[in-house]
């Protein structure tokens, strides 16, 4: 398996846990193209690269929602308590897992928490923003961040952007439409 990872295989890998943005244990040896044993052989091994912070233990509540949410055989098997790797602790990974694959997963994992990171940030200012040119201009950005996260492989056919701001709250609705791209 010896293949580039996209941003789209990397963002449906991304849960929410603890208020932090993870990916399982089991998502990251998939994403690297390695057994989960590898990736907890290497937390095990080097346990001063993962301070606090950057590698969860899920509980066992949290397990079972997830399960409950997630249906793959896999996850029902494990014997232990998954671990979720932040942001921080896949960049720590890379710098133990060397392979050509794995420099190419961390570079796919890396532009996708950037491009979250962005889309989060152009969101914040578009809520605070009381230019009518500026919101425009954030939309529009927000909406190619959007078109990168979704699909590399499709042409945006159409876009339509709506406004509706009521005393208290802004309602921002933002439309792409795509198409494959015939090849």
């Amino acid at each position: 398996m010896n293949q580039i990872v996209s941003f789209d295989k990397v963002k449906n890998k991304i849960i929410r846990l603890r208020d932090q943005d993870v990916i399982l244990d089991s998502d990251v040896a998939m994403l690297y193209g390695v057994e989960t044993k590898r990736i907890n052989e290497a937390l095990k091994n080097n346990p001063d690269k993962f301070p606090e912070g950057y590698v969860i233990t899920l509980n066992n509540i949290e397990w079972e929602n997830l399960r409950s949410k997630i249906s793959t055989a896999n996850l029902n098997m494990s014997r232990v308590l998954p671990k979720a790797f932040s942001e921080k602790g896949l960049y720590m990974l890379a710098t133990i897992l060397k392979s050509p694959q794995a420099t190419q997963t961390t570079i796919a994992i890396v532009e996708t928490f950037s491009k979250l990171r962005e889309l989060s940030r152009t969101v914040a200012q578009l809520s605070a923003s009381p230019e009518e040119f500026k919101q425009k201009s954030l939309m529009q950005k927000s909406g190619d961040i959007i078109a990168d996260l979704l699909g590399e492989d499709m042409a945006t056919t159409d876009t339509e952007t709506s406004i509706e701001l009521n005393f208290a709250l802004l309602k921002v609705k933002h439309t792409i439409n795509r198409k494959k791209e015939k090849e």
